[in-house]
């Protein structure tokens, strides 16, 4: 079963998730909202005003394609490499039942939205309130003792995500961009990476510390870090987190990131399966 959203931060950024369909509007308009409007998709329904306004669905029609599957208007990454969801702007049965076949009876799906477009018979796991911050002034620079996390690295990091538990880490998850680490006599004790990848805009996502090392900044470092990838190609980091980690969001600010808008995150189960309708 895929891991639910962990709404749990580490010492230093408390890096959260969301799948990027919401219900709520940008509050802002957010950096270069007039030049990154994302095109309509083959469903023929209309485009999300700005890429951030449905990032998982945006990425997957853009820079993440070759990762979608599709049922109807719903796309999904593989199982074992994100348990999200993208939905289109407004879900109607059809979308709904297009989940279902997507990730079967008992299925769990991690999505973002007013729970008022769940059907009646989902269950809805999780629900919480989280925010989207945008890069405005990140003082992002490279890290002298990060080093780039690879395939090999996984075991080892997927140990640190079931320890600090910032969200889901799956074994295929860092085919979604770069991964960034710091090692202790050899032990990596601190990570940081790249997740959902709007056209012009990458998420840093999977910040966490063991708890052995937290309390010296190597959360911050590691986000400095990883936007300094991040922009070098030309994008503008982004993240999310819970809107009741207010330490982590004043850490965030404090970076040089602000609010762009709020969302409700969701975990929900598809109806049948050995938990019933």
């Amino acid at each position: 079963m895929p891991q639910h959203p962990v709404l749990t931060p580490d010492d230093t950024t408390g890096s959260t998730d969301t799948t990027g369909n919401t219900a709520t509007t940008d509050s802002t308009g957010g950096p270069d909202a007039a030049d990154t409007t994302v095109a309509a998709d083959a469903t023929g329904g209309a485009a999300p005003r700005h890429p951030l306004d449905n990032p998982a669905r945006a990425a997957l029609l853009g820079p993440h394609a070759h990762l979608a599957e599709r049922h109807g208007d719903v796309l999904r990454y593989p199982a074992d490499v994100s348990p999200f969801v993208a939905l289109p702007d407004r879900p109607d049965r059809q979308t709904w039942r297009s989940v279902a076949a997507l990730y079967g009876p008992g299925g769990v799906v991690a999505a973002s939205g007013s729970p008022d477009t769940v059907p009646a018979d989902w269950e809805i796991l999780m629900q919480g309130p989280g925010v989207q911050l945008v890069d405005e002034g990140v003082r992002a620079v490279p890290d002298e003792e990060a080093v780039r996390l690879g395939p090999a690295d996984v075991p080892e990091m997927l140990a640190l995500v079931e320890h600090a538990r910032p969200g889901p880490f799956l074994p295929r998850t860092i085919e979604l961009g770069g991964y960034l680490g710091i090692r202790r006599g050899g032990a990596l004790v601190a990570m940081a990476g790249e997740r959902l990848r709007p056209p012009g805009w990458t998420e840093i996502s999977a910040v966490c510390t063991a708890e052995s090392h937290r309390g010296q900044g190597l959360g911050s470092r590691l986000v400095r870090a990883v936007a300094a990838g991040i922009r070098e190609r030309g994008d503008t980091p982004f993240l999310h987190t819970s809107a009741d980690n207010t330490t982590a969001i004043r850490l965030y600010e404090s970076l040089g990131f602000r609010l762009r808008r709020h969302v409700t995150f969701l975990g929900l189960r598809v109806p049948g399966g050995e938990h019933g309708a």
